[in-house]
């Protein structure tokens, strides 16, 4: 018996819009029943998926046209919230790029409509479906508490992911669109209350809007004593020095990812890169009298090693298994809401410099 094809509107063909797009045209359970942008970028991932795919300019008409039953939305961060409500509104399940809305409030609204609709929204979290990422939360929690946090993505950004970098920032900072994914890692790995956010930011170029920063970092404290910081920086100026630092440690050793080919030369801005980690290196920390270690530093390896097509594709089975087996999705929404809720607040000391109390 042939399982009915679940027919998915792609909204959005940017970098992530085409892989996801990829991702629902290479599986036997979804079909792209539309796909919407408003230049170019439409017919040019059509051709790429060999064509064939009806075409619109405008998302409200081609949600009307092509009655969907699933929406993946890829947009700009400004959208979000009105195309996933819009979504939900015609019962429609939702896939939506990070982060959920571009305020809390719009993150909220959302996250209640579909409860409401009682409809699927899976937010785009990528790192949540990469082996080497899990395994990294899995040994950062069993260090102990409280836990130190240190991570930064900064990328030396040029050509084509400058005008990205600079459409992005018409509506959102750095640590805020790529903050809630490593915010996100932390509250994951301390499962503690986040306390207090202090954070700092700098405007290195006019060639983004005033009262914006390309530059940032946030630091949290967590109710169990466990802190975290983050740190992103986007633009022509970065330095590609320590620019991918993803450590944590704990009372009983530490753990990192060694990203040998992220740490390649001219590779800050490649996609694939930030996501390829090739190795864990766990360090334990305990002595015996001579204060010598008695264990070695481990490496773990994992051969399960996902490029950025295939998180994509993972990412799409996961929201095939929340729509096909009903999983309740309150947690994940909760926890993107709570993340992006963290990152406002990051946002709100920047701009203030004061300590925001959560």
């Amino acid at each position: 018996m042939s399982v009915q094809k679940i027919k998915v509107l792609v909204v959005g063909c940017g970098n992530m819009g085409a892989s996801h797009a990829t991702a629902y045209h290479n599986s036997e359970n979804f079909e792209i029943c539309g796909i919407v942008s408003t230049g170019k970028s439409k017919e040019v991932l059509n051709e790429k998926l060999g064509g064939g795919y009806s075409l619109f300019n405008d998302y409200a008409e081609a949600l009307e046209a092509t009655k969907p039953d699933a929406v993946c939305i890829s947009t700009y961060p400004d959208t979000h919230e009105a195309f996933a409500i819009q979504a939900l509104e015609a019962d429609c399940h939702v896939f939506i790029e990070k982060p959920l809305a571009d305020t809390v409030a719009g993150a909220e609204r959302v996250a209640a409509k579909a409860k409401e609709k009682n409809k699927k929204v899976v937010v785009g979290y990528i790192l949540r479906h990469h082996p080497s990422w899990e395994k990294f939360v899995e040994v950062a929690s069993g260090l102990g508490r409280p836990l130190v946090m240190r991570m930064n993505l900064n990328q030396q950004s040029h050509g084509y992911m400058w005008d990205v970098h600079r459409n992005l920032m018409k509506s959102l900072s750095p640590i805020v669109d790529c903050g809630v994914h490593y915010i996100d890692v932390m509250c994951q790995m301390t499962r503690s209350k986040p306390l207090q956010v202090n954070a700092i930011g700098a405007r290195l170029t006019d060639d983004i809007p005033e009262g914006n920063y390309n530059y940032g970092q946030l630091q949290i404290r967590f109710e169990d004593g466990s802190v975290g910081w983050y740190e992103a920086g986007w633009g022509p100026m970065m330095s590609e020095t320590a620019f991918f630092v993803k450590d944590v440690i704990g009372p009983k050793g530490c753990v990192s990812i060694v990203a040998k080919e992220a740490g390649g030369v001219g590779k800050s801005d490649n996609v694939d890169a930030h996501t390829k980690t090739e190795s864990l290196r766990v360090h334990y920390a305990d002595i015996d009298g001579n204060n010598a270690f008695t264990k070695p530093d481990e490496w773990i390896n994992l051969t399960d090693e996902p490029d950025h097509q295939e998180l994509c594709n993972r990412e799409q089975a996961y929201f095939l298994k929340a729509i096909q087996e009903d999983l309740n999705l309150d947690d994940h929404v909760e926890d993107a809401v709570n993340s992006l809720r963290i990152a406002f607040a990051c946002d709100e000391s920047v701009k203030t410099g004061l300590p925001v109390m959560l």
